[in-house]
């Protein structure tokens, strides 16, 4: 869902998106505000940014966090920020200059529409996810295209068989060993295929940190 952020117009308070509804929140402890015309109206696209104070709204942000909703921390003067490795959470100290608070807010929205990405398929099998694409063999792009179908949720393995393997069930290694190559296969792209015991297999993309070879 978008919407639209306006900071900076000394006539109008920072306007966000808060639980889908718009909220007016006068940030009275930013730096004044430039008065020259030019500068007076800033309209940044967001996704659902929602601003938050820090501490005073920390119940709150554990329910933003929750809902994988993008914020920004409005930390006090004073206050140390919370510590936080999400990419969808920034924070800035006040008092801050307002066209901070805007490039922080676009930044968060540039990342949230990223997070929010799908895999696709092409008939070609290649696999493609933000920007990038991995060329995947006949049966690693039946594998993928019953993964990607259900993106974030778990494919059972008699599932991934019958697309892999259409005329007929592989072996129980057959399908592990492919799995596997399929794993390593799209690891570049910032996807990996979770095993969920005795269910079957997940696709999702990597944490920031899997992605940069972390544990």
């Amino acid at each position: 869902m978008l919407s639209s952020t306006t900071v900076g117009c000394p006539d109008s308070p920072a306007s966000v998106s808060r639980d889908g509804a718009r909220v007016e929140a006068a940030i009275d402890s930013l730096q004044p505000r430039e008065t020259h015309a030019k500068h007076c109206v800033h309209i940044v696209p967001v996704m659902d940014v929602v601003l938050v104070r820090w501490p005073e709204e920390a119940a709150r942000l554990t329910v933003l966090r929750a809902d994988g909703t993008p914020r920004l921390l409005l930390v006090g003067p004073q206050e140390p920020p919370p510590e936080s490795a999400d990419c969808l959470e920034d924070w800035i100290r006040l008092p801050a200059d307002d066209r901070d608070v805007r490039a922080r807010v676009a930044s968060l929205a540039l990342r949230a529409s990223q997070e929010t990405m799908l895999p696709e398929l092409d008939d070609d099998g290649l696999l493609r996810f933000r920007g990038e694409w991995v060329s995947l063999s006949p049966v690693e792009r039946g594998l993928a295209h019953a993964l990607v179908e259900r993106f974030g949720a778990v494919v059972t393995r008699d599932a991934l068989g019958r697309r892999a393997w259409p005329n007929g069930a592989p072996t129980r290694n057959a399908l592990d060993v492919h799995v596997l190559r399929l794993r390593r296969r799209i690891a570049p792209l910032g996807l990996e295929v979770r095993t969920v015991r005795s269910r079957g297999y997940l696709l999702q993309a990597m944490s920031a940190t899997a992605a940069n070879g972390g544990g």
